[in-house]
């Protein structure tokens, strides 16, 4: 199966990371990339389009279609931020752009990233925790043929990452071990990128990813 895939967040950590394994998978024929700020990559699969505001997409509607797959990165932390704001960004603009895609692509399987600690019961004392799950929860109710939510925990960058964010360069070293005595929370931003395409081209029996299903599906395993 050829994918045709929409990634947005390429100019953040896990979007990169995404990107370059799809930019390197032969079975990955097109990329387009949807930012609000250029990322800097070309390649002969890639498209970019720069625009302001993912809620309002009406003027790009007609280079939205035709995809098979969407991988959707983007999104912020919640520090510093007021709830009303992390709750527009996380939840109200990743929906909205889910039910774009949707009408435009009838066949598209939808993969969010979304992180260690998210609660699907929507019940977390911690915000950002409750929001990315009303957000899961959400987007698994549309009718998409299939949708997944992956939930990386700490990931190696992908040699050549320009966006890596500082913590996670002042504790590369700590990788190795980490894998070792903390398995169930520690992958590689490639195994994050190629279990999306696998997730795409071959299912997972799980709608929600943790790590262990990340890395289960990224070597073509499912996870005990």
């Amino acid at each position: 199966m050829k994918i045709k895939a929409i990634i947005t967040g390429a100019t953040g950590m896990v979007g990169e990371g995404v990107l370059l394994e799809c930019l390197r998978n032969p079975d990955v024929e097109a990329v387009l990339l949807l930012n609000r700020k250029a990322s800097g990559y070309t390649h002969p699969k890639l498209k970019e389009i720069l625009h302001g505001d993912f809620q309002h997409l009406e003027a790009i509607e007609s280079q939205l279609g035709g995809y098979n797959a969407c991988f959707y990165c983007a999104g912020i932390s919640s520090l510093g931020v007021s709830k009303e704001e992390y709750e527009r960004i996380t939840y109200d603009t990743t929906i909205t752009v889910a039910h774009t895609l949707l009408r435009l692509n009838s066949d598209l399987t939808f993969c969010y990233v979304t992180g260690v600690g998210t609660d699907s019961t929507e019940q977390s004392r911690s915000h950002w925790a409750r929001t990315k799950g009303r957000t899961e929860n959400e987007l698994l109710r549309l009718p998409f043929p299939a949708a997944y939510m992956f939930r990386p925990g700490f990931m190696r960058a992908t040699p050549g990452q320009r966006n890596v964010l500082s913590m996670y360069k002042y504790f590369s070293w700590l990788y190795p071990i980490a894998r070792r005595v903390a398995s169930s929370y520690v992958s590689t931003m490639q195994e994050v990128g190629l279990a999306m395409i696998k997730a795409v081209q071959d299912g997972y029996p799980k709608p929600v990813l943790e790590v262990r299903d990340i890395v289960a599906l990224a070597h073509g395993k499912v996870a005990a």
